[in-house]
């Protein structure tokens, strides 16, 4: 169970096709957003991952410019796996996208989430689902009567990132996809925040990325994700009114307790992230060895 699961399923499908408000600044970034994105030669840094108006949330795992700094003084390579909310381009960002030769789009959503919202999958990339979903919507949903029980369910689904089976399974099937398949990728879920925030954790661990910088990058959903977060809350009160939005407000976005959770469950369960990679996962050290020379330069 994800908060995009969540407000999809409390207020249906109206809310969860929310379009987000293109602000003028943006619609200048997606004017030369496709410009420079041929292929990057050895010792290169590819460009920034563009900005896109129908899919906000859409960014590199790598960061911007350099790439974050890894492992041995090296930056993590830029233009190899990408993060996004639902692929539902409009056709400028569609041709943005095309440009980015993507090999593979994995989606991490519920039938029903898929159902209310399919992806529009750019040209030349293979369409892979792999639902990742923990708990039942409705009763969870129920049980929301202070933003703290929103917070708190927030952590519990992140803890269940590190717990359960179906998320087990459904991480390791992701990240073997990515280590195995050649060419640029990228994975999503609904608004590109929980199942894909923890995704790009893991990638970023393996790359040997800080604790700070991961957690930045995590809170950077707020940012890339504002116009979306305004116009959902703005549909709950005209729906439902302003007591119920002021509920689910910890839903629209992300907040460092809710990855920290998570975190604190690896380490009470594995220790560390490797180990949550190797006994949790079941991941072999060629596959994550895959990853790492995919992810550094």
């Amino acid at each position: 169970m994800t908060s995009g699961v969540l407000l999809a399923g409390f207020s249906g499908a109206g809310l969860a096709q929310a379009d987000p408000i293109l602000p003028p600044a943006l619609a200048e970034l997606l004017n030369s957003g496709s410009a420079g994105l041929g292929s990057v030669g050895a010792g290169q840094t590819a460009p920034d991952a563009p900005r896109l108006a129908s899919v906000p949330n859409f960014r590199d795992v790598a960061g911007t410019g350099a790439g974050y700094a890894g492992a041995n003084g090296k930056n993590v390579n830029k233009g190899v796996f990408y993060r996004a909310d639902a692929i539902v381009p409009n056709d400028a960002d569609l041709a943005t996208l095309e440009g980015l030769k993507l090999s593979a789009v994995y989606d991490l959503r519920s039938d029903q989430e898929v159902h209310d919202k399919a992806d529009r999958v750019p040209a030349g990339a293979e369409y892979v689902r792999i639902p990742i979903l923990s708990g039942n919507i409705n009763d969870m949903v129920g049980l929301i009567k202070t933003p703290e029980d929103a917070r708190n369910m927030m952590r519990q689904m992140n803890q269940a990132f590190v717990t359960g089976a179906n998320e087990k399974d459904g991480f390791k099937q992701l990240l073997t996809e990515l280590a195995n398949t050649p060419g640029a990728q990228v994975y999503h879920c609904t608004a590109g925040k929980d199942r894909t925030g923890w995704t790009s954790m893991l990638l970023q661990s393996i790359a040997g990325v800080n604790d700070a910088t991961i957690m930045s990058d995590y809170l950077l959903t707020n940012e890339y994700n504002k116009e979306w977060a305004a116009k959902t809350r703005a549909y709950i009160v005209a729906t439902k009114g302003e007591e119920v939005a002021k509920l689910f407000d910890p839903l629209f976005g992300v907040e460092a307790s809710y990855l920290q959770a998570g975190l604190d469950q690896v380490k009470a369960d594995y220790g560390t992230v490797d180990k949550y990679l190797t006994d949790g996962l079941g991941l072999d050290q060629a596959t994550i060895g895959k990853l790492k020379a995919k992810l550094l330069r």
